[in-house]
Order: C-alpha cells, then structure tokens, then sequence
C-alpha cells in the first residue's frame, strides 16, 4: 500500500485547520544516502516474508520499543509497510495515529521475526 493511498486529510482547504498554526512543513531535508537506501529496501522486502511467514499465525505486526517515550509502539502489517515506502520515497515518515487498544500478545518484535524466518529457512534447508 503506497503512501498515497492513506485516508485523505480532514482538514484539507479549511481556514480553521487546527495544523495551520504549526507553519509550513520543513521539506528541506538531506537527501537519503545510498547505504541507508539499500537497507530500507532490505527491510521492506524482509517485512514481506515476515508477515507472509507470520500473518496466517494470528500476528498482526511488529511492536517496536521506542527510545523517545519508552513506550512500545504496534505497527500493523499494512502501516508499517507503509511507513517504510513513505521513508523511502520522501525521506521521512508522516506522524501517524497509534493502534487503538492492541492486543500484544499479536505482535512480535523484528529480531522474533529474523528468528523465525531464518528457523524456516534452516529447516527447509534440511530437508
């Protein structure tokens, strides 16, 4: 799911957007450099086998601890995937709402999923 095909904005043309009074979004950022390019493509495609190896499971995404609030944050399969493309093609992330009232026993942390695929990837080797 491309970036784009996000809800639309609410408050699209309305004189009394509650966002106009935070200014212009600074579109002056620094270019993504290649290597960090390379790797976000490597995560996108990894994301793909995980939620392909995990989804039909009941695992609804990935929780990811964040370093500013300390808080876990659950991405849903879609959203992140989303976020990801968004990072790729504009070199930033668009805030974006928190799930509401996640289950946590439905997600599981990216290193749980590398664990996974690779504990696939070993057995299918092995056969």
């Amino acid at each position: 799911m491309p970036h784009d095909a996000l809800p639309p904005d609410p408050f699209e043309g309305d004189p009394e957007d509650p966002a106009l009074s935070l200014g212009e979004p600074d579109h002056d950022h620094p270019p993504m450099a290649e290597d960090e390019r390379t790797e976000l493509v490597s995560d996108l495609a990894d994301l793909a086998v995980y939620q392909a190896l995990l989804e039909h499971r009941g695992v609804r995404g990935i929780v990811v601890d964040c370093g500013e609030c300390q808080e876990p944050h659950y991405h849903d399969w879609a959203l992140l995937r989303a976020s990801l493309e968004q990072l790729l093609v504009d070199g930033r992330m668009r805030p974006h709402e928190p799930a509401f009232d996640p289950n946590p026993g439905a997600y599981v942390s990216w290193e749980y999923c590398r664990g996974y695929a690779d504990g696939v990837t070993a057995t299918e080797s092995a056969r």
